[in-house]
């Protein structure tokens, strides 16, 4: 009985990780379709941008002595590795809503739809041919330890993992709640028109919204990159229709739905991976999005974009 125990807290902390990194991604998803009722299905190519920044500028700044000269200065790399990695990644996407989509917020649905996977292509494939189209060793600077609690292996990366990723949660929950600019993030949610009319930059509410939003799918791939130990140039595709998973499954246009559903959906894929088989660990995803949505179509905490009448 304690051994099953153990599988489980095990499987738990690997979910748990898993998810965190859901979350993050889904997070992108639900922000743009809250806004601009759009599916960004480049989203998953920020996954793969921030990890390939993430690994280039932990390369470069790893050459100064200075970061690798004790706890506090590696601490430092690794808090100026994200930031950078962050800002690039929110700034490409900024640079895609300018470019790709805004020329075509007022036509059919369905253009946007095909310009984003237009780049979700063209971005793969640049870096198919101009970075590599093998995998790329992801370095651990830190010395990982493991701790045993409650009969499960919990691991350093793992508890980093799982901590920064809740606190940029919550860090977003609060800005989105309490300040200024997400109140007006809310009211472009609600009714665009009318929040421009209210003295709202509509413009600068979706920049920041395409700035956010990758900036967090680009923690997530740092994260994928230390965490498996490589980067692949594709590495976004699964995480990101996992990630879309679980933004439907918690309420697409719901950020704490986005988070719900990507710890879900992490949690059930490591419980499946144990006690069923790793081969279907990734169709449980698809499994539970065919049975929400014919038993609750608006996601376990509901969709949150105002339906206009």
């Amino acid at each position: 009985m304690s051994v099953e125990l153990g599988i489980i807290a095990q499987q738990f902390v690997n979910g748990l990780t898993l998810g965190g990194m859901y979350a993050l991604l889904a997070l992108g998803y639900t922000l743009v379709y809250g806004i601009l009722l759009m599916i960004n299905f480049a989203h998953a190519e920020m996954f793969m941008f921030g990890a390939y920044v993430g690994l280039f500028t932990l390369q470069g700044l790893s050459r100064i002595e200075f970061f690798t000269s004790s706890g506090p200065a590696l601490l430092l790399l690794y808090l100026l590795t994200f930031l950078i990695a962050m800002v690039a990644t929110g700034i490409l996407g900024v640079i895609i809503e300018r470019f790709a989509y805004r020329p075509l917020r007022h036509a059919p649905r369905l253009a946007p739809l095909i310009s984003a996977i237009g780049v979700s292509l063209f971005l793969q494939n640049a870096a198919l041919l101009w970075i590599s189209s093998r995998s790329l060793p992801f370095p651990v600077l830190f010395e990982v330890r493991t701790f045993r609690i409650g009969g499960a292996s919990i691991s350093s990366m793992q508890i980093l993992i799982i901590t920064v990723t809740i606190l940029l949660m919550l860090v977003l929950d609060t800005f989105i709640s309490r300040t200024r600019l997400g109140k007006s993030m809310r009211a472009t949610s609600q009714d665009r028109e009318t929040a421009g009319l209210m003295g709202i930059d509509i413009n600068r509410v979706i920049a920041l919204t395409f700035f956010i939003g990758p900036a967090l799918g680009g923690a997530a791939g740092i994260f994928s990159g230390m965490y498996y130990g490589n980067i692949k140039y594709n590495m976004g595709f699964i995480p990101g229709i996992k990630a879309f998973t679980a933004a439907v499954v918690g309420g697409i246009g719901n950020l704490r739905g986005a988070m719900l559903g990507g710890f879900l959906i992490g949690l059930l894929e490591s419980l499946a991976a144990a006690y069923i088989s790793t081969g279907y660990k990734d169709v449980i995803a698809f499994v539970i999005l065919i049975i929400v949505l014919i038993f609750k179509p608006g996601g376990l905490l509901g969709e949150s974009v105002a339906e206009k009448v």
